[in-house]
C-alpha cells in the first residue's frame, strides 16, 4: 500500500465510490478528503491547453509510480489530481497494480518464512499453497516436493533423502533401461579386470564366450535382454509421439533445440521407467500431460542442484502424484469400484447435489454421459483444458488438499 495516506478534493468522492463501492469505507482505501489540493509550489500540473507535462517520482516504499497526476506534501501524505481527459481508468489501473504486487511480496514472505522453519508445518503449508503459490522466489519446486510426501517436514533431512532418492533412480535407470550393448560392454569390462595379470592367450577368448545365446540380439526367448530392450523400444516410440505433441507452443517441451530434445529424453526416461515398473499398467497416453507440469516446475527451478536432478525428482513425485489415480488408467479396472467409471458416478452423484438444474439437463434432456467430458478432465487433471499458467495455479490446490488429489478433482470439476 502507500506509505501515507492519499488526499482527494471532496468532488472526487463520487469518483471514489464509483469504483470501490458505496460499502467500502474511504478510510480503509487510505484516502481523506480536504476542500483544497496541497501541492509543492511551482510544480507543474497537466492541462488541456498545456505542451509541456513534468514527471515527478514519488517514492513510497517497495514501489515507484512515474506519474504527472501524483504529488508528495511536506506532511509526507500524497496529493492526486486527475485530469478530465484520464478519467477513472488511469487511477483504477494503477492503484491496482500497486496492491498486486504488495499482495505478491507479502506471499512470498509468508511462503518463505514457512519453508525456512526447522521442522515444516504442513497444515499450514496447505492451507497457504490452496491460495496459490507465487510466481516469484522460486518456491512452487520445493512446495510441490513438500505437498507430494517427497521432501520430509525435518527441513535437515532435505539434502540426505534428496541424495537418496536421486541415487536410488539412477540405479533404477541403470537396471532397467540401459542399452544391452552398453550393459554387454561393462559385463566385458568388468571380465577384463578380473582376468588382468593372466595370460591373453588362456584366456582372451574365453571372455567373449560367456555371453550367452539367449543375450544374443537375434534371441527370440523372451527371458533375452535384447528381446525386453525392444519390447521397450515400441513403447518409446509411442512416448516420443506424444512428448513431441506436449505444450507445442512452448520451448522447452517441443521446441529442436538441444535443450528440448534433452527435455524430452529425461520424459521418455521418466515414463518408461514407471512403464516397466508397472507391466499391468505400462504408458498410456495421456501420462506425458500428468508429468508435464511437474518436470516444468523442477526443470525451472532457482537452485542449480535441483534443475540438475529435475529428472530424478520428477519420477519420484509423478510416481507419488499416481499412487491414488493409477487404476483410471487401467482399463481392468473401468468397473471396478476403484475404476474410472466409479468416479465419473461421484462426479455426477456431487453435480447433482450442487447444481440439480444442470445435472437434470444433461442426464435427461440431452443425455450426455459424463465419460464425454469428464473423462479427459478428471485422468489428465485438467492439463489439457487451461492454458499453462492456469495449470500451474490448479494445482497449487489440488496437491495442496488434505483429502487428496482425486478428492480435490472431482469437486474442481463439478
Amino acid at each position: 500500500m502507500l506509505k501515507g495516506k492519499l488526499r482527494l478534493l471532496e468532488k472526487q468522492r463520487d469518483a471514489l465510490t464509483e469504483w470501490f463501492g458505496e460499502d467500502c469505507s474511504t478510510s480503509e482505501l487510505g484516502f481523506e478528503f480536504e476542500e483544497e489540493l496541497k501541492t509543492f509550489p511551482g510544480l507543474k500540473y497537466p492541462r488541456k491547453n498545456e505542451e509541456e507535462e513534468e514527471e515527478v517520482q514519488i517514492d513510497h516504499g517497495l514501489d515507484r509510480i512515474s506519474s504527472p497526476f501524483i504529488h508528495k506534501n511536506d506532511e509526507e501524505s500524497f496529493c492526486i489530481e486527475v485530469p478530465s481527459e484520464v478519467g477513472h481508468g488511469w487511477l483504477n489501473e494503477e492503484f491496482s497494480q500497486m496492491v498486486d504486487k504488495n499482495e505478491a511480496e507479502s506471499r512470498c514472505r509468508e511462503f518463505l518464512f514457512e519453508v525456512s522453519q526447522k521442522v515444516i508445518d504442513m497444515e499450514r503449508l496447505q492451507r497457504l499453497a490452496s491460495f496459490g503459490v507465487p510466481d516469484e522466489g522460486g518456491f512452487r519446486a520445493t512446495v510441490w516436493k513438500l505437498l507430494l510426501g517427497y521432501l520430509p517436514l525435518e527441513r535437515d533431512s532435505w539434502d540426505i533423502e534428496l541424495s537418496k532418492n536421486r541415487s536410488k533412480y539412477a540405479a533404477l535407470k541403470e537396471e532397467l533401461i540401459l542399452n544391452p550393448s552398453e550393459l554387454t560392454r561393462r559385463m566385458e569390462e568388468t571380465s577384463h579386470f578380473d582376468m588382468q595379470g593372466k595370460e591373453n592367450d588362456e584366456y582372451g577368448l574365453l571372455i567373449r564366450h560367456k555371453i550367452s545365446h539367449g543375450d544374443h540380439p537375434l534371441s527370440l526367448g523372451k527371458t533375452s535382454v535384447w528381446h525386453r530392450y525392444f519390447q521397450d523400444a515400441e513403447i518409446a516410440e509411442q512416448i516420443d509421439r506424444d512428448l513431441i505433441r506436449t505444450h507445442p507452443d512452448m520451448e522447452l517441451f517441443s521446441g529442436n533445440s538441444l535443450c528440448s530434445k534433452q527435455n524430452r529424453g529425461a520424459m521418455r526416461n521418466i515414463l518408461l521407467l514407471f512403464a516397466k515398473m508397472n507391466p499391468v499398467i505400462q504408458y498410456v497416453q495421456g501420462m506425458n500431460e500428468v508429468l508435464a507440469p511437474l518436470y516444468y516446475v523442477f526443470r525451472t527451478d532457482l537452485g542449480g542442484q535441483n534443475v540438475l536432478n529435475a529428472e530424478a525428482d520428477s519420477f519420484a513425485c509423478f510416481v507419488r502424484l499416481l499412487s491414488d489415480s493409477v487404476d483410471h488408467f487401467c482399463q481392468q479396472l473401468d468397473n471396478s469400484s476403484v475404476g474410472i467409471h466409479s468416479t465419473l458416478s461421484r462426479l455426477s452423484e456431487l453435480l447433482k447435489t450442487h447444481d440439480e438444474e444442470l445435472w437434470r439437463h444433461l442426464e435427461f434432456s440431452t443425455k450426455v454421459n459424463p465419460q464425454f467430458y469428464a473423462f479427459r478432465w478428471i485422468t489428465l487433471l485438467l492439463t489439457q483444458e487451461f492454458n499453462f499458467p492456469t495449470i500451474l495455479r490448479i494445482w497449487d490446490s489440488l496437491l495442496s488438499n488434505p483429502s487428496g488429489v482425486q478428492f480435490a478433482s472431482i469437486r474442481t470439476c463439478c
